[in-house]
């Protein structure tokens, strides 16, 4: 039987693809990418924002039309988006013949067989379950030299823009052994960097073991034997502890680099969020993590024309990104979201004002990125770098430093005869740059 999977979303969905593929691979079902080959295909949907659901939706329907005119026999919905909408899926797409909720992926492959035998059934567990261990492994989607590694699942901050709480359940940590256990395995399996991924890293540990447990569960994994980076995503920043800086500072195994959601820098804004900082807190966090870190690489979120958003909110917001020069940044104009209370606030902002604001921003962070690619430049620093893949055409490899996350940050360009390949990792010299991207030399083989 060969199964069609579409994986959608973010990273955290992309963790929960790669334990359902290992479950169906290990009970001998083969994985096809072509459409008409596929005797059933699952869709692991996100709806976080509108565009998100969109995909989604389109994905399914597309797919659904394989079942007059090719061999398909089944076709299963799972994720956000079937957890959130599961009785309109079942209303208006009729050629869906199970939905998995989030807290059921587990049960991937009797849902499978149910489908295939004709007897198509819908599965929702408790949201607030504690989280399954990843009894079958995973099947990498990355390339296999990085992955990802969920240590929590589900949110109790409650933003009021946000739906994760209500399709992901409260706070779920999943304890230090369990992770340490799969971060083992996925080692041997060859894996040389992992990337740890919640909806918020930096809680980690507080429902299991009465305090934030992040710092113990990376001195744990710091451990493990042909681990070479380890890399943070997701970090409140009103939940970073001296503890976590220390950490960074001294394992040498943590990549410099943080990924810090601020979402808006107006107090006022920040408020109506429901985020629990305000713009001097995130102004003191940013420049303790600079002076115990010199060599950070800082990463956030914006959300542009929120609910009341003003002219004066911006330019604060304008003035705060100028002032800060995040290393890397990312904007969103804000997308409402029925069911929460940001959906139903007045003073909604019009759309053009929302895009034109963040086309502001990306403007004003470009100018920023280009400058500081050019400062590192001009340093001519030598750098470890993961080696990604290669334009044959042009001889030059492409890689990523510890300053560059997977598929959101900018590579290294390498010049260099010798041979490599996907998942070296190599010493280099940065010799100049290219817009928000370094271009550099091979220095010498990275050796542990």
């Amino acid at each position: 039987m060969k199964v069609l999977f579409v994986s959608l979303g973010c990273d955290k969905n992309l963790v929960d693809s790669e334990a359902m593929l290992a479950d169906l691979g290990s009970r001998g079902y083969v994985f096809t990418d072509e459409r008409e080959e596929a005797d059933i295909a699952i869709v692991n949907t996100c709806c976080f924002i509108n565009d998100a659901k969109e995909e989604s939706i389109e994905t399914i329907l597309e797919i659904a039309g394989l079942k007059e005119s090719g061999r398909l026999r089944g076709l299963i919905v799972t994720g956000c988006l079937a957890q959130r909408y599961q009785e309109e899926i079942q209303a208006e797409i009729p050629e869906v013949d199970a939905i998995l909720g989030t807290a059921s992926t587990d049960r991937i492959v009797e849902t499978v067989e149910a489908v295939l035998a004709g007897k198509g059934q819908n599965c929702f567990g408790d949201l607030n379950s504690p989280c399954k261990a990843h009894t079958a492994g995973r099947y990498l989607t990355t390339g296999g030299h990085y992955a990802y590694l969920k240590i929590a699942e589900g949110c109790n901050r409650h933003c009021t823009y946000c739906i994760i709480p209500q399709i992901r359940g409260g706070y779920r940590s999943v304890p230090i052994e369990v992770l340490v256990q799969e971060a083992r395995t996925l080692v041997e399996g060859g894996v040389k960097e992992l990337i740890l991924v919640a909806q918020e890293t930096t809680m980690y540990g507080s429902d299991l073991y009465g305090k934030k447990s992040l710092p113990d569960l990376l001195h744990a994994l710091c451990k493990i034997e042909g681990l070479l980076w380890l890399r943070l995503l997701y970090c409140y920043p009103e939940e970073i502890t001296d503890e976590l800086i220390r950490a960074m500072r001294l394992e040498d195994k943590i990549c410099h680099y943080l990924d810090i959601p601020i979402q808006h820098a107006s107090d006022t804004v920040l408020r109506r969020m429901g985020r629990r900082t305000c713009k001097e807190q995130l102004r003191t966090v940013i420049g303790k993590l600079r002076r115990e870190i010199p060599d950070i690489c800082l990463r956030t979120t914006l959300i542009t024309g929120f609910p009341g958003e003003n002219q004066e909110d911006f330019e604060e917001l304008y003035r705060f990104v100028n002032e800060m020069e995040f290393d890397r940044l990312g904007v969103f104009p804000y997308s409402p979201e029925e069911g929460t209370p940001a959906a139903c606030m007045e003073d909604q902002v019009p759309e053009e004002v929302k895009l034109r604001r963040r086309d502001e921003l990306m403007e004003l962070q470009q100018a920023i990125a280009f400058e500081k690619a050019e400062k590192i430049a001009a340093a001519k620093p030598l750098l470890e770098a993961f080696v990604e893949g290669r334009l044959p055409e042009e001889d030059i490899y492409i890689a990523r430093t510890y300053r560059d996350a997977p598929e959101v940050d900018g590579y290294l360009f390498l010049e260099g005869d010798r041979e490599l390949f996907s998942g070296d990792i190599v010493r280099v010299r940065v010799t100049g740059s290219n817009e928000y991207d370094l271009t550099g030399e091979i220095w010498d083989e990275f050796t542990e």
